[in-house]
């Protein structure tokens, strides 16, 4: 069936909307695909939701392809189940409460772990039903603290969640193997650039987990490749590679320098220069320097003697001076305990804590614990705070001199810092989170109680595997990395239609031409945009097609009174094409896709 342009449900925009931010937020505004309705919360108008489906189609037909099963589940959910797996409490602020007017619990959906994992429970009881893949696309709500980018990052999204559940471990790495294959084919079908990333699992639990991101100047995951291809991971899932550890045995003892107005890498770093501190007979750098960041840890693991949690722990944090506090990587670190830096009122209360000559002596002497950054490897000899105003010590040593508790990822990665596959170095990407897949095993089964009768007779617990696709921010991850100055340029998967016709000739003979031509792609199976506006310039119809993002459009101009028109390759070339052709042109190109 043709669409008319002169009757779709459409208002192009000329301006950017105040509240956009990223070009893809911008342009699906714009060309009329998305509207908002409140922060983060978007209505989807006839072009929006017709790609929207093209994308959910390709998901669903990859999912089918592996075995997977499709249900739904509701949005409105009761407490208890996320009560049992503690993740009410886990989910913070981000998860959208509410009662019902008895006054019970009830909540939007975040995720549906408990609701997938209860459905076995109450469905299946023999090791005979496994294995089993179960999956739903469908609106998520979480309530993000600052919406924005449009669909990119909103407080209702649409979602495709899939749970397997195997009776072994070796079942779910095979589950596991069927759903990466499976994204790869889903995100290769809409022409992505993404990587695989080692990832951390964070509050979802589990143990193995990797991350699908997308290329994307505009991501808020920064992720790392390995200049030898065989290496990608989201930064907070990167492990340092340490040096090896050095002998201690004949290292000089430790100097405590006066260093006037030296509270900052850069000063101590100009004051060691101007006073020929040399470093393995090099003047040394910021690296050659040791922070002493302090933080509370606040670990739930940790209880005192009456069973209850201890609460926020003062620590300190120890890493080269040339590295930057990454506050996701140490959380991510930390998980499930959380941190906080520590306030100008808990150095007041812990007078042997110097402000900008904190050094490890003084926290070990005190009981403090200390973690550090893998490169403080035993023997290796650091200038830190010498505990005292304006004083720094030089020559101390870890393993001699102080000693650590543990050993943290809290350090920013760099450009050009060794891989940890052991080949190459590592550089720096911008990327947009497309999926996320884990390998669960039974947190969530052992939690709610899952129990089958295995092969023996036997009462067993399975293992399950959870993989997430965000289809709303796919779809606007596809527009992130197809536009251009003019407007969107959809790949063929996922445009609303195959072919944008416009007449921009206001004769009579183009005018039928053009129904002819639109009527004749319709029959060979093309989907078609027919701008038959008859009020509406060339101009105008030149600069929406243009906008609106079709990937091939086909004009009726000048040329056709010679028989000839115009197919434009959206961010391609332009040809020309006789009128009796341009149907078979079209259709080579579409198929092509």
């Amino acid at each position: 069936m043709i669409t008319r342009l002169s009757q779709l449900f459409l208002r192009t925009l000329r301006e950017d909307p105040a509240d956009a931010e990223v070009p893809s937020h911008k342009l699906l505004v714009r060309a009329g695909y998305i509207r908002r309705a409140a922060p983060g919360v978007y209505s989807w108008l006839p072009l929006g939701l017709k790609a929207l489906r093209k994308v959910e189609g390709i998901v669903r037909e990859e999912m089918d392809a592996i075995g997977a099963q499709e249900l739904v589940f509701p949005a409105l959910l009761p407490r208890e189940p996320y009560e049992a797996t503690n993740r009410w409490t886990e989910y913070g602020d981000d998860l959208f409460r509410l009662k019902d007017r008895k006054g019970a619990d009830m909540l939007l959906g975040p995720t549906h772990e408990e609701m997938f994992t209860l459905a076995v429970k109450d469905l299946y009881s023999s090791y005979k039903d496994f294995p089993v893949v179960l999956y739903q696309i469908q609106n998520k709500y979480r309530d993000e603290a600052r919406p924005r980018a449009g669909i990119l990052r909103g407080r209702e999204f649409i979602m495709k969640d899939s749970y397997s559940f195997d009776m072994s471990d070796e079942g779910l790495a095979e589950a596991y193997a069927k759903h990466r294959a499976a994204y790869q084919r889903i995100f290769d079908r809409v022409g992505l650039r993404y990587e695989i990333c080692h990832a951390t699992s964070g509050a979802m639990g589990g143990s193995a987990s990797e991350e699908f991101l997308a290329y994307s100047d505009n991501g808020e995951d920064t992720f790392v490749v390995s200049t030898a291809g065989d290496f990608a991971a989201n930064v907070e899932a990167v492990v340092t590679v340490p040096p090896a550890p050095t002998p201690i045995e004949g290292q000089p003892e430790p100097v405590v320098h006066d260093t006037p107005a030296s509270e900052t890498i850069e000063s101590l770093v100009a004051w060691a220069t101007a006073s020929g501190v040399l470093i393995d007979d090099r003047p040394a750098t910021a690296a050659d320097t040791l922070k002493c960041m302090m933080v509370k840890i606040d670990d739930p693991r940790v209880v005192g003697d009456d069973g209850e949690p201890v609460g926020p722990q003062l620590t300190g944090i120890l890493m080269p001076g040339d590295r930057a506090l990454d506050e996701k990587r140490l959380e991510a670190s930390l998980e499930p305990a959380t941190f906080e830096l520590a306030s100008d009122e808990d150095f007041v209360k812990n007078e042997f804590l110097t402000k900008g000559y904190v050094g490890p002596r003084a926290l070990n002497a005190n009981g403090v614990r200390v973690l550090a950054d893998p490169r403080v490897v035993e023997g290796s000899s650091w200038i830190t705070g010498a505990d005292e105003n304006q004083k720094h010590v030089v020559g101390l040593v870890a393993g001699r001199d102080f000693t650590v508790d543990g050993y943290v990822e809290a350090a920013e990665i760099l450009e050009g810092d060794p891989s940890p596959s052991g080949n190459g170095t590592l550089e720096l990407a911008r990327g947009i989170e497309l999926g996320h897949i884990f390998q669960l095993g039974r947190k969530y089964t052992e939690a709610l109680d899952v129990q089958i009768l295995d092969e023996n007779g036997k009462r067993a617990t399975p293992t399950m595997g959870s993989y997430g696709i965000g289809v709303t921010r796919m779809l606007a991850v596809v527009a992130e990395q197809n536009l251009d100055d003019k407007g969107l340029v959809w790949p063929v998967s996922v445009a609303p239609f195959h072919v944008h016709v416009a007449v921009a000739n206001k004769d009579a003979a183009a005018l039928e031409a053009g129904e002819r031509i639109a009527a004749e792609l319709d029959s060979a199976g093309i989907e078609v945009l027919f701008d038959d506006r008859p009020k509406v310039s060339p101009g105008v119809k030149f600069k929406d097609a243009e906008l609106l993002g079709m990937p091939f459009i086909v004009i009726l101009g000048r040329s056709f009174a010679d028989g000839i028109v115009e197919l434009r390759i959206r961010g391609g070339e332009t040809l020309e094409v006789p009128a009796d052709e341009i149907v078979a042109k079209v259709r080579e190109l579409v198929q092509a896709g």
